[in-house]
């Protein structure tokens, strides 16, 4: 399942992002503190230097990236601190620093959750904030209430988002909520199928790509194109899991029908992580070389990633290994 997650993280941060890097939240420390309260999100504070070479690189290069972009400003409030300027004074005192870039994750009741020390790629920042979602579990606040037999919109609506925050599965409370015929014209009812829908193998997601015209209003087409991607992707994960291809062959034709613009991609993608988890190097050796080819040529960054992580998928395997270099060296000339 480590080998799953690792490949499913690259292959998220390769995708495309729809936002043009991080956008930072312009107010008072105590006003981010209530809007994550209102989101129930954790807060990302830069703590930087303006002297400070490596908060430059990532001022430059990590936080106007796209696929960064796209994470943070969906999962945090994201805020930069100058640590040298009095406005900062407060919050140094209660949140020091003993070297710059400090990456501190900071709960809306204003408990650290997690704190990092030292500049990131994008790969690693993005797999940073993975790490710290994983850390939050608010789903036992609405568990007792949904238990008892309340079944409110709006409490199913948080349960979910917060099981889901957590990694844990939503599933059947999507569903049973959503298997009393709720009129899906209903503006809560449509964001409830839209949160509830995690896995492409489900009458949820049937669900949903009948539901597309009235969620792309709600939610925007790049968003809903990126449910249908995510949802493609589990499944992948679950063909791995229960060592079971059709479900791998069901993904990669429900992306093809419902997103075909990404068909081609995703397709590879999915043999790559399908072929890894089966342990089949073979395969797995001839996706990622079509991977190289025709989805990230020029794109020395996802090179890169690729190499790293064919690597870290068989690291005793020769030929897996003996192609993963090549392919690093095409980042060389590009």
């Amino acid at each position: 399942m480590e080998k799953i997650l690792t490949i499913i993280t690259f292959l998220l941060i390769s995708h495309f992002g729809f936002s043009q890097g991080i956008e930072f939240f312009h107010g008072s420390w105590e006003e981010a503190l209530e809007e994550a309260a209102k989101q129930e999100k954790v807060i990302f504070v830069d703590a930087y230097a303006s002297w400070c070479g490596p908060c430059k690189r990532m001022a430059k290069t990590v936080f106007p990236d796209e696929k960064a972009g796209e994470f943070f400003n969906e999962h945090f409030i994201n805020v930069k601190l100058d640590y040298e300027k009095e406005e900062a004074a407060t919050f140094r005192r209660k949140y020091p620093v003993q070297a710059f870039p400090t990456l501190y994750f900071i709960d809306y009741d204003g408990e650290v959750v997690h704190q990092q020390k030292g500049a990131q790629s994008v790969e690693g920042f993005v797999g940073l904030g993975k790490l710290v979602l994983s850390k939050i579990d608010r789903s036992g606040k609405y568990e007792e209430a949904y238990a008892s037999g309340k079944r409110e919109p709006e409490l199913v609506l948080s349960y979910i988002k917060a099981l889901n925050q957590a990694g844990k599965s939503s599933l059947k409370v999507a569903n049973d909520y959503l298997d009393d015929a709720k009129d899906l014209s209903d503006e809560t009812n449509l964001r409830i199928l839209f949160e509830g829908t995690t896995e492409a193998d489900s009458r949820l997601f049937d669900l949903l790509v009948a539901n597309r015209v009235p969620l792309e209003k709600m939610y925007s087409r790049e968003a809903f194109d990126e449910k249908i991607y995510t949802s493609c992707l589990r499944t992948v994960n679950k063909a791995v899991e229960f060592q079971f291809d059709m479900l791998h062959a069901e993904a990669v034709e429900k992306m093809a029908k419902h997103y075909p613009e990404r068909a081609e991609e995703f397709a590879i993608e999915a043999d790559i992580i399908y072929f890894q988890g089966t342990g089949n190097p073979e395969a797995y050796i001839t996706a990622c070389k079509a991977y190289a080819k025709k989805i990230i040529k020029g794109d020395d960054e996802r090179i890169l990633a690729l190499a790293r992580t064919m690597e870290k998928a068989f690291p005793l395997n020769e030929e897996v290994l003996k192609t993963a270099e090549k392919i690093r060296k095409k980042a060389n000339r590009t």
